[in-house]
């Protein structure tokens, strides 16, 4: 569905027709001029009437329709057709939602698709609408606030990933209180995925915001590469963090393996060494519990409790040995 359609001339909204034909033709008699049709997630039928006006290309309108792209840049004839991924961070439930942003450029004209509700769009145009000297630089205006505000939504995202990150790190390597190692395994594991879907986001944006900030592109003012260049600075800042952060999170997994594994070995010891002391007990009683005839001590008097004080002795002798080698 069509969310919005402004009329921009000399940087400000105007009202015009809601005819897309009448507000093109309007927008194009203004020098600078442009017209920004937002949607939402619009259906097949609803983008027939947008794409047959401002003529996009049927392999975009099929991308916008789809979604499920990566970021990307494309050139057409008559438009240019950018893909970006917001991401939001759910705290609550640790979960990275990746949504898509599609962009299309062309003659004085803007036409963005949101699909899912992690789109900063509208506030972009309000931001935008209160700096008519950015709007005077007509659609590229509108394609540089998108990106700069999903990159920028990125470091904020990334800084939230880190603060999860230090207190899961935190919880790892605090004092073994019964904490459930399975559970624990999981929750790392679980993060990585949600870093593995942020840098689904952000790693395939570089390319075109690098190309954005270094050479022509149709469509796109010229003026703007200093600030294209800012956004690739600002995204090479948020990737380098999640991939910090994702070397960090396999160093915080090996750790915790480690730490199962050396509690285990703590289990196996202090298992050994019981086996160990009950071991003595079971060979003197299976002994003399052979019952043979010609078993001198079977006919004294004191040989039970001399037996059983043996017993005891050699037991407690374990236990001080395996005491103070650290086994209990």
């Amino acid at each position: 569905m069509i969310v919005d359609c402004g009329i921009y001339q000399d940087g400000r909204r105007t009202e015009g027709s809601p005819d897309l034909s009448a507000a093109l033709a309007e927008a194009r008699a203004t020098a600078g001029g442009f017209v920004w049709i937002g949607l939402h997630e619009p259906t097949e039928k609803e983008f027939d009437r947008v794409s047959s006006e401002f003529g996009l290309h049927p392999l975009a309108v099929e991308d916008a329709l789809r979604a499920h792209q990566r970021p990307k840049l494309e050139i057409y004839d008559d438009s240019l057709f950018a893909v970006v991924k917001p991401v939001v961070y759910d705290s609550g439930s640790d979960r990275v939602t990746a949504d898509e942003l599609m962009l299309f450029l062309g003659d004085s004209f803007v036409v963005t698709v949101r699909h899912g509700e992690g789109a900063p769009l509208t506030a972009v145009r309000r931001r935008l609408e209160a700096e008519p000297e950015v709007l005077r630089h007509g659609p590229t205006a509108v394609l540089y606030a998108v990106s700069d505000a999903v990159v920028d939504h990125y470091i904020e995202v990334a800084d939230e990933l880190q603060s999860d990150m230090e207190e899961l790190e935190a919880d790892v390597f605090a004092p073994a209180n019964g904490t459930d190692t399975k559970n624990t395994a999981e929750r790392i594991y679980t993060f990585k995925r949600q870093l593995l879907e942020f840098r689904r986001a952000t790693g395939p944006l570089a390319a075109p915001v690098e190309r954005l900030a270094s050479s022509g592109v149709p469509f796109v003012d010229a003026h703007s590469r200093p600030f294209f260049r800012d956004v690739s600075d600002h995204l090479t800042r948020a990737s380098e963090h999640v991939e910090g952060l994702d070397r960090l999170l396999s160093d915080i997994l090996s750790a915790h393996l480690a730490q199962v594994g050396v509690r285990q070995n703590d289990d196996m010891r202090k298992i050994s060494a019981w086996a160990a002391m009950a071991a003595v007990p079971t060979m003197v009683a299976g002994i003399y519990g052979m019952n043979f005839r010609h078993m001198p001590e079977l006919g004294w008097t004191w040989s039970y409790p001399a037996v059983i004080a043996l017993m005891a002795l050699v037991v407690c002798g374990l236990y001080r040995q395996f005491k103070r080698r650290g086994w209990l």
